[in-house]
């Protein structure tokens, strides 16, 4: 065959070449260009759709199966975002991101072997991405494995420093290594202050954990203060390992039961254990009253509480729980005597002054003659204290001073802005007053302070009823 003919050929097959292929590698890059403009719209479901199209015909940008998994991920598409990003994870094309987001869509999508050993993988192939380390622990976390959780931040830490993973690594370490545990938990503390009541809580009940040298007793005020923080899981952790030291401590039993409720189980068997070990402890008394008062029975509660009364009579929050109880069985007569008992066992204490003036005001009890005395017994025991603030200022309002209950709420708002209540009060305040454009905005206020807490659906429910 001569050159010339050669040429000729490979002239024909470039021109069928362009001729076929020319037009699916524009589509390609107009697909591409049509996902981009959809993600930067923030329409993720489209998006992935553009991004898959345009992978499938530019063949060799892999990095493309990734975008699209990703952008269904964004859409909350967690089938899609799995598909596509295993696609992607076969080609040898998934970024770090990639692999974080593939183990978080099989999370979101309940499976949890396949997550884990997602993530499991992904820290191998990216060993110094951090970020990998942080869902690792906290998916660990999540099912209970404390060992496994306490290995991973301990290799992220070493990557770099990071307030929330020493204070997690804190946590871990108050069931087995007190001295490390406070070291981590300062350093927490140190890093990012926002940490620091937790840390102070937590080094307050370590010390004097440390103090106590018998193990159960022990385990049992590490557990409590693991509760304190809201770290209920371990806390649990903290009473079982109480019971195992010694199975007769009834308050171990009982604390137990508490962290079960906490962790939505029932409890109940841990309570009626620990009364059968001592029913004349009066911790185990008090948390079967909390127990009950959870189940809505109040009587029950308010005889467990008459019961601590009766073997601790000089501590005064017994005297407001079976004030509480009173209330909730409809006795406000008794209720009263309940809580001016409190305020008799203790006198220089403000929260019982507080205590008694807010149980006045809520239920319109002598508001005048004992509510808004208590109130400013209070304030001059605690004048900068924001709650007893709120307690004048709503003793002002029930008892119809309305310019000094405004004056009042304002400055308990300016003490602590963040407090919903006060916001509350302020805006029934502002009600009473018919300034409703007032009450619109404070009422607002404490419905974002706490969007999904008692006082942010009260703030809802106000807001219905005069802004409907």
């Amino acid at each position: 065959m001569s050159k010339q003919n050669s040429a000729s050929i490979f002239v024909i097959l470039s021109v069928i070449f362009i001729a076929v292929f020319a037009p699916i590698i524009y589509s390609g890059y107009a697909d591409l260009r049509s996902a981009q403009d959809a993600a930067a719209r923030s329409s993720f479901s489209g998006a992935a759709q553009k991004y898959e199209s345009a992978a499938r015909k530019l063949f060799w940008r892999n990095d493309l199966w990734e975008q699209a998994g990703l952008s269904a991920y964004r859409a909350q598409s967690m089938r899609e975002a799995i598909r596509l990003l295993e696609i992607a994870r076969r080609k040898k094309s998934l970024s770090a991101n990639g692999w974080y987001a593939l183990g978080l869509a099989y999370w979101t999508n309940d499976d949890r072997k396949a997550a884990l050993s997602t993530w499991q993988f992904a820290i191998q192939v990216n060993p110094i991405y951090a970020p990998l380390y942080d869902r690792l622990a906290s998916a660990y976390h999540e099912q209970g494995d404390y060992s496994s959780e306490q290995n991973t931040l301990t290799k992220r830490l070493a990557l770099a420093d990071d307030a929330a993973a020493r204070y997690r690594l804190g946590l871990l370490l108050t069931l087995s290594d007190s001295k490390s545990a406070i070291k981590e938990l300062l350093a927490a503390s140190s890093l990012d202050l926002q940490f620091d009541p937790a840390v102070q809580t937590l080094r307050a009940a370590l010390s004097i954990a440390a103090l106590d040298s018998v193990p159960s007793s022990r385990l049992i005020t590490i557990g409590r203060g693991l509760g304190l923080v809201e770290e209920w899981a371990l806390a649990s952790k903290a009473f079982e390992s109480a019971v195992s030291a010694d199975g007769k401590n009834a308050e171990a039993w009982a604390w137990l039961g508490e962290a079960r409720q906490q962790t939505g189980r029932d409890g109940s068997e841990e309570l009626n254990k620990a009364l059968s070990l001592d029913p004349y402890d009066s911790v185990v008394r008090g948390l079967r009253g909390l127990y009950w008062k959870r189940q809505g029975n109040y009587a029950e509660a308010l005889n467990e509480y008459l019961y601590a009364a009766q073997i601790e009579p000089d501590n005064p929050a017994w005297q407001v729980s079976i004030g509480e109880a009173y209330t909730q069985n409809g006795d406000l007569v008794l209720a009263l005597a309940a809580y001016q008992k409190a305020t008799e066992l203790a006198p220089s204490d403000a929260a019982y002054w507080r205590l008694l003036a807010m149980f006045s005001a809520d239920n319109g009890v002598q508001v005048i003659e004992i509510g808004l005395p208590a109130a400013k017994k209070a304030v001059v025991l605690a004048p900068k204290d924001p709650l007893v603030l709120d307690a004048l200022g709503w003793s002002y309002l029930n008892a119809g001073y309305l310019y000094n209950a405004e004056q009042t709420l304002l400055k308990a708002v300016q003490t602590a802005p963040d407090s919903a209540i006060i916001h509350i009060h302020l805006a029934e305040t502002y009600l009473r007053k018919g300034d409703n454009a007032s009450a619109f905005k404070e009422l607002n206020l404490a419905r974002q302070l706490d969007q999904n807490g008692p006082v942010g659906e009260l703030a809802s429910r106000i807001l219905k009823q005069y802004f409907p």
